[in-house]
């Protein structure tokens, strides 16, 4: 049996990507050295970006499996070291570029990531379950997606996404962990057990800068933002970091949270922000018999959808119904969104529709360079 090639374990090992960056191991420095042995021997030594990276047996697995079925190899040893710091700026540098430690990508005029902040005039009408579905579903359409748990006070998505790890930091980026091909970040990473975040406004805004700008991201197609209900400093917070981002307002039917949804979504009007349409939530419940019985009232979401068409002069359409359905409910309480645990339910196909249209949208230009130079006549 001919000996391991070092060329070709090198290759295998390009096809390793770092858990938490998304990018081959091989790409970011993290290959110390490789070692072989004419018995077929094959050690290989990463560098981790941090001391106790949470993501350090996953890598021993990945590097394991990779170079494991080669040609000539019979064993595969893997010693894990620790980067420098002059390694760890090198791999900031590798990320970020020159771009200053506080600057927001997706505020950027040549950004390419759809921003979208799902919000409500209320509490109770399932926005962290819509953002988190919807998270999933593009995901499952091969999108990019990260999502921000912008609801400091009452943060909920690491739980209905089934994240139990925690953001690691390498020099001034935070790393968020994934789930279900998501990427999160939420301030409920950061309190131990389930302690209050007792914060005033100017400690919000701090906070939602923090997740937009010390966070790696990557190269995201799309970010959802869970706001939280009403239009008080996170609203505004977001229409100043994010101007691009676009407004998602998910209501119920009943009268009394279409009004308030109406109000959330008119704050576009001042803060000059697009509004991306309406979703409408607990819609129906569906009988055994078949039958619909519209526990809530109906014609909400339209209604939303049309009185903000109206205030805007824009066309903001009710991009889809979701129907109550208790495996929504059971999905997020187990960290496995509905679209995933039953994607054959009314619910699921609901969602992965409205998933569908937000996938198709084209990429705005606007504020976008476009190439042209003017000639003269």
């Amino acid at each position: 049996m001919p000996a391991p090639n070092e060329t070709a374990i090198r290759a295998a090992l390009a096809r390793v990507n770092d858990p938490e960056i998304r990018r081959p191991i091989t790409e970011l420095g993290m290959v110390e050295s490789i070692a072989t042995t004419p018995d077929g021997a094959v050690a290989v030594k990463v560098l981790l970006t941090v001391p106790g990276c949470p993501m350090k047996e996953q890598l021993t697995r990945d590097v394991t499996a990779a170079v494991q079925p080669l040609e000539g190899v019979a064993s595969v040893s893997v010693e894990l070291g620790v980067m420098t710091d002059a390694q760890r700026t090198e791999l900031r540098q590798k990320l970020r570029g020159d771009a200053p430690a506080n600057e927001i990508p997706f505020a950027q005029p040549g950004s390419r990531t759809r921003v979208y902040a799902v919000a409500s005039g209320k509490g109770g009408v399932g926005k962290s379950s819509v953002t988190v579905n919807l998270a999933v579903a593009l995901a499952q359409k091969g999108l990019s997606v990260g999502v921000v748990d912008a609801d400091i006070y009452g943060f909920s998505v690491p739980r209905m996404l089934g994240v139990t790890g925690k953001p690691t930091q390498v020099e001034q980026m935070i790393m968020p962990p994934s789930a279900h091909d998501v990427k999160v970040i939420s301030i409920g990473m950061f309190t131990p057990g389930n302690t209050a975040v007792v914060w005033r406004g100017p400690m919000l805004h701090r906070a939602l800068q923090q997740f937009l700008a010390d966070v790696f991201w990557g190269d995201l197609d799309v970010l959802l933002m869970d706001l939280p209900p009403g239009t008080g400093d996170i609203a505004i917070s977001v229409a100043q970091l994010v101007p691009s981002a676009e407004l998602l307002v998910v209501t119920t039917p009943q009268l009394a949270a279409r009004e308030v949804a109406e109000r959330a979504g008119s704050i576009a009007l001042q803060t000059h922000q697009q509004i991306v349409g309406v979703v409408e939530n607990m819609s129906w419940l569906e009988l055994p018999t078949g039958e619909r019985m519209e526990l809530f009232g109906s014609g909400g979401g339209q209604a939303v959808a049309d009185s903000l068409s109206q205030s805007t002069g824009t066309t903001v359409p009710l991009l889809g119904q979701i129907p109550i359905d208790q495996r929504v409910r059971e999905g997020g309480d187990a960290g496995t969104p509905v679209v995933l645990a039953s994607p054959e339910s009314a619910a699921a196909q609901a969602i992965a529709a409205v998933a569908e249209r937000l996938a198709r949208r084209q990429t705005s230009l606007v504020g976008r360079s476009l190439g042209l130079t003017p000639t003269r006549g």
